[in-house]
């Protein structure tokens, strides 16, 4: 971690502990709905699209593209947020990295990668492919 960046507090409880464990094993997980047969992000165990209670983890490919972006110009160094379709179909708001800030578009194609958050855990973040 840079020692310029603050440390993250990641919010672990029963709900996203596998998420958080998965991610520091370098797996992106999301969760899938075994009644209505969708996918969603931010791991949670109602299904936000039909209220099951029946979801499970799955693993992610960690590809997908930018739908919307951000950069924080008068933070250093500056960074990118983003919202990030996976191809799962999921989307989520996460950091770019590695790349030329300047250069990053809508649509353009990412993949996971994670930075170490702290305590043993990741977060996700995407790098251009």
């Amino acid at each position: 971690m840079n020692t310029d960046q603050k440390k993250i507090d990641l919010v672990i409880n029963s709900e996203s502990r596998p998420y958080w464990e998965g991610a520091a094993k370098g797996q992106l997980l999301i969760r899938v709905c075994n009644a209505c047969g969708k996918t969603h992000h931010y791991p949670r165990t109602i299904c936000p699209h039909c209220f099951s209670e029946d979801t499970a983890f799955v693993e992610a490919s960690g590809n997908g593209v930018i739908y919307s972006y951000s950069v924080t110009r008068q933070a250093k160094p500056p960074y990118v947020i983003a919202y990030v379709e996976l191809d799962e179909g999921v989307s989520m708001l996460t950091n770019i990295v590695d790349c030329e800030i300047d250069k990053i578009r809508i649509g353009q194609k990412v993949r996971v990668k994670f930075t170490e958050a702290g305590e043993g855990y990741a977060r996700p973040v995407f790098t251009s492919v």
